[in-house]
């Protein structure tokens, strides 16, 4: 392979966390179990979500499709590594790593909108309780997911194709567990300026407005609090809110933990270590918030589980 030149390049490797081989076997048991957990936590969710009528909300609408986000985001780079660790290899196509970028970015992008949906939809709950239901329709809901996988797919394509357009000189060595876009926008051989300028421009313009936008809504809805007379309305007006602060605080924290830890340190695998937070502990423990935080979810979930326990006497029977 000559380097710079793109057609001929076919793998990446990817460094991971250590090269020790003792301690593979620990990181495929623990990433297995938090992918596990993930996929089971958001699953239940859903199926409680979509089987009790109480649930069918907005609030819990943009609740489950937040829960399929996470599920699609960790899958873009969990069962890739556990493949790596169980076969004792680094590498990844060319191929295969645009595809997980792609998709990285793609469902990234769903679950940082879709956030900034659920704020909006806390404004409009607490500040307009009245009108909620008409401003919250059924079209107006499915218009906003449907916006948000909308920006996220053309966000993501454009990052895509303008790697695409790069050259890699030979053995291309990443250190992350999964195809990052900058950590590959790094470590090509022909200039990179246009790609530096998009990922700036939809740092600030797609990751910079939802926060911007979550930020407005809580605003709002502090002030609407403020202004409740008895102190048992502000606890219940607010404790509406609590899970989906948990879970914005979560998000935008690990994610700004990761940026400020890999431009702060010279270890190169300190980024990988601090993305673990927001592509696998952040989806894992967003089920948890939710159920745990919720009177609904909990009851929602109590009688899926007892629902389930009848139809299994039923077979038995």
């Amino acid at each position: 392979m000559e380097p710079g030149n793109d057609t001929q390049i076919s793998k990446f490797l990817l460094l991971g966390f250590s090269e020790e081989p003792e301690w593979q076997p620990v990181f495929f048991v623990l990433f297995l179990s938090m992918y596990l957990i993930t996929i089971l936590g958001n699953l239940l969710i859903i199926l409680a979500i979509i089987s009790d009528t109480h649930l069918h909300t907005p609030m819990y609408f943009f609740l489950a499709n937040l829960s399929f986000a996470d599920i699609c985001f960790t899958s873009t780079t969990v069962p890739k590594m556990l493949v790596n660790i169980q076969m004792q290899s680094k590498f990844i196509t060319y191929e295969g790593c645009i595809t997980q970028m792609y998709f990285f970015l793609l469902f990234g992008g769903v679950d940082d909108f879709l956030l900034t949906v659920m704020a909006y939809d806390r404004f409009v709950a607490i500040c307009h309780p009245l009108h909620y239901m008409v401003i919250m329709s059924p079209w107006l809901c499915g218009w906003l997911v449907l916006v948000s996988w909308i920006i996220s797919v053309l966000q993501s394509l454009l990052e895509s194709l303008l790697v695409l357009r790069l050259s890699f000189c030979t053995n291309v060595e990443i250190p992350h567990f999964f195809c990052e876009l900058n950590q590959v926008v790094q470590h090509a051989c022909s200039d990179t300026f246009i790609n530096d300028v998009v990922m700036y421009c939809v740092s600030v313009l797609l990751g910079g407005g939802p926060l911007a936008g979550i930020l407005f809504s809580y605003s709002k809805i502090l002030s609407s609090i403020r202004a409740i007379s008895s102190t048992g309305g502000k606890y219940k007006a607010f404790s509406t809110c609590t899970s989906h602060l948990s879970v914005v605080s979560l998000f935008y924290f690990t994610s700004i933990g990761v940026y400020f830890s890999s431009i702060g340190t010279h270890d190169a695998h300190s980024g990988a270590v601090a993305s673990v937070l927001y592509t696998v502990v952040t989806p894992m423990l967003n089920p948890f918030i939710y159920s745990l935080r919720n009177r609904d979810i909990k009851e929602a979930l109590r009688r899926l589980s007892k629902s389930q326990v009848m139809k299994g006497h039923l077979s038995w029977g």
